[in-house]
């Protein structure tokens, strides 16, 4: 049976920056794409929508910030009902996967970059996009 290719945006929520990745089941290549610089609300969901829009993935995968001994809190709440909100604007496949310790992975990757500290902080939401969902893929 032929294993079926999908292509997936990832979406690392913040409080006030969402970091994005794209990425496909048959190369399971990742690229960062980029940051929205939005709250969350209507805003961040418009901006989202045009990334849709531009990007046509087939399923979506947003980081779900877990506790370190696997309990959820207030965060992985708003990551949840901020998915709710993804599926009902887009009708696609929506997975949760656990994005721990991504921003420190993000952060490792860019600690002999040369980069200055803006540059890094610009960079470190889609860079925890593409560590989920390298994670998501490999796990796959």
């Amino acid at each position: 049976m032929k294993k079926k290719i999908a292509r997936f945006l990832a979406i690392d929520l913040g409080d006030r920056r969402t970091g994005l990745a794209l990425g496909d089941s048959l190369t399971n290549i990742v690229s960062p794409i980029g940051t929205i610089n939005a709250a969350k609300g209507p805003a961040l969901l418009a901006a989202l929508k045009k990334v849709l829009e531009e990007n046509a993935p087939d399923e979506i995968v947003i980081g779900l910030p877990l506790n370190m001994d696997d309990s959820e809190g207030a965060a992985s709440k708003a990551v949840r009902e901020f998915a709710l909100q993804i599926a009902q604007l887009t009708n696609k496949p929506i997975h949760l996967h656990d994005e721990r310790l991504t921003t420190f992975e993000a952060d490792s990757r860019m600690a002999q970059s040369g980069r200055t500290h803006a540059e890094k902080k610009a960079l470190r939401d889609s860079l925890a996009a593409a560590a989920i969902l390298e994670d998501f893929l490999r796990a796959q």
